[in-house]
């Protein structure tokens, strides 16, 4: 683990592995790298490049309104030049995801493959579709008008961690006490949750926010997963996300909801080695990236 300075701020930074280059960027917002590190088993055959965003987690020295899709990807792909890559692989999970596409439509130069994971590329389906998608599951009005107000950003900092308490189970296939222990214990009581991040993205980032008609420009081989529970982004917008993306493999996981790579580890660490082996049109070898 390193605090690095990347761009006048300092970004939290993890490396470990060997192999080619994959990035992993965090969803939240307003929460840190912990929630990728079920991921840590493919560090055998890839290096893996943790990281917290700017105004996220342990990342310091900016101020939240800095937190904009230019900064947010330029400071990935500086932090790809101090680590010594010519090309990595970037993987985004929920908010991480859209990070993940907008770095992809501007830094295409810089990719050899592309993985979203319960991600969206229209932020319509969290912040309107989402809370409706409680209601028809049968989850409380309490419940319903915390997800309208939370995706929104109309929560307050004191109302985060409650607001995250009374969510919580709606982001799994199966919430049971064991499960939710074992989230507290290994990736809660860890992460470093920012509000202010949160509150922010929501209310001004990821208003109107939609990559949707820009995706045919994506020319890497790209992976397409989430779990088939999830409320955020259901099944229908991943089949629109992999269609609207050439070269990109739809994979949806049974018995998961948003976590998936918390919920059904093996099955998504299965899906990314898979997706890592496609060779990127560029005709160069997936495998052969800078070692950091």
């Amino acid at each position: 683990m390193a605090t690095m300075s990347v761009r006048g701020i300092s970004l939290f930074v993890k490396v470990i592995g060997q192999g080619h280059p994959l990035v992993l960027m965090h969803g939240g917002p307003g929460a840190d790298h912990h929630s990728m590190l079920s991921l840590r088993p493919c560090a055998d055959q890839f290096t893996l490049i943790f990281y917290d965003h700017r105004c996220n987690g342990r990342s310091e020295g900016a101020p939240v309104t800095s937190m904009t899709w230019e900064n947010l990807t330029a400071d990935a792909d500086a932090l790809r030049q101090l680590l010594g890559f010519d090309k990595w692989a970037v993987l985004g999970h929920s908010f991480g995801g859209m990070v993940a596409l907008e770095y992809a439509l501007r830094y295409p130069q810089s990719l050899s493959h592309l993985l979203l994971l319960d991600t969206c590329g229209d932020t319509w389906w969290v912040r309107e579709n989402a809370p409706e998608m409680l209601a028809k599951r049968g989850h409380s009005a309490a419940t319903v008008e915390t997800a309208r107000r939370f995706y929104t950003g109309q929560i307050e900092s004191n109302e985060f961690m409650p607001s995250m308490r009374k969510l919580a189970g709606a982001y799994y296939h199966n919430p049971s006490p064991l499960l939710m222990t074992r989230e507290i214990l290994t990736v809660g009581m860890r992460t470093k949750v920012r509000p202010e991040a949160q509150k922010f993205a929501f209310s001004q980032l990821l208003k109107g926010w939609t990559v949707m008609d820009r995706l045919g420009e994506i020319r890497v081989p790209t992976l397409v997963l989430a779990g088939r529970d999830d409320f955020q982004f259901p099944p229908e917008h991943q089949v629109a996300l992999a269609t609207g993306i050439p070269n990109a493999r739809l994979e949806i996981i049974e018995r998961a909801g948003h976590n998936a790579p918390t919920e059904r580890p093996d099955q998504v660490i299965q899906a990314v080695r898979e997706s890592m082996t496609a060779v990127p049109s560029s005709g160069t070898q997936p495998l052969d990236g800078a070692q950091a």
